[in-house]
């Protein structure tokens, strides 16, 4: 990236709690302004104190969003734009389990929505933005547990069917397929993406349910700083400049599940997401 890190604007989604918060404070310490996109104003201001407390770093800003809410999401994306000439990174952190199938006012499955398909609206959103500084970097925290999932479009709400270890699944999986997919069609932009497995934290997913499930979950725990560093070396490291539409682990380049890799599958579930989200791509 040609910008000192003094000059970068970082957008973290989800940045109040767990790998967010960690991930903006790593920003934070090595400079530049670092926003973070959070949902609750009380969770998400204590958060930046204690980001800018700890970072010695003053440049840390919070802005209120609802990624269960497209008209959230979109009003946050017009008011960012508003606010800032610039953005070098954009970390798609934000996600959620639930054990239980919610619906959002949008008429979506939660996790779904907050997940993967506000990502993939944000980052539209915001695209012509990144362009603009390119180069530039998106980075999808996904997951491990998008192993052995599948995406079923006949039922991509779970409304026939619902288990979170299966939304939770479909949403990682959805993430590291929209990763390749994107990662193609911004070729020659300036613009990488990237998708990573770092981790979650106990605090941060709002679990609850069966110990099945819960005991599935927490094979992919480890501590938030230990989480961030993979979301922060594709933010910032010299090493992954122009590399793009990759899965990531422990700041490796790995191969993702097979269904992962299906371009036609990615092509479809794109086409799909932009008619949710309500965009023209």
């Amino acid at each position: 990236m040609s910008t000192t890190i003094e000059d970068r604007v970082f957008l973290v989604t989800g940045a109040n709690s767990g790998i967010g918060e960690a991930t903006a404070l790593g920003l934070a310490r090595l400079g530049g302004t670092v926003v973070m996109a959070c949902r609750s104003a009380t969770r998400g201001e204590a958060a930046r104190q204690d980001i800018v407390r700890q970072s010695g770093n003053s440049r840390v800003s919070l802005e209120l969003v609802d990624l269960a809410s497209e008209a959230s999401t979109r009003a946050f994306a017009e008011a960012f734009q508003r606010k800032y000439s610039r953005l070098d990174v954009l970390i798609n952190n934000a996600g959620l389990y639930t054990a239980h199938r919610n619906v959002t006012a949008d008429g979506l499955e939660q996790t779904f929505e907050v997940n993967y398909l506000s990502g993939f609206l944000l980052t539209h959103l915001l695209l012509d933005l990144l362009k603009k500084s390119s180069p530039s970097r998106i980075v999808n925290v996904s997951s491990r547990a998008h192993e052995g999932s599948t995406i079923r479009f006949e039922d991509l709400q779970g409304e026939r069917r619902y288990s979170g270890y299966r939304a939770y699944g479909q949403s990682k999986l959805a993430q590291v397929l929209f990763t390749r997919e994107l990662g193609r069609r911004l070729e020659g932009t300036g613009v990488t993406v990237n998708a990573c497995h770092p981790g979650v934290i106990r605090t941060n997913l709002g679990m609850g349910g069966s110990s099945v499930v819960v005991r599935f979950v927490r094979m992919f725990f480890k501590g938030p700083e230990r989480g961030a560093e993979t979301p922060i070396y594709l933010a910032i490291s010299p090493a992954v400049e122009g590399v793009t539409g990759k899965y990531f682990a422990n700041r490796r380049i790995r191969e993702p599940s097979r269904a992962a890799q299906d371009p036609d599958v990615a092509r479809r579930l794109f086409d799909v997401s932009a008619e949710l989200a309500h965009l023209s791509v």
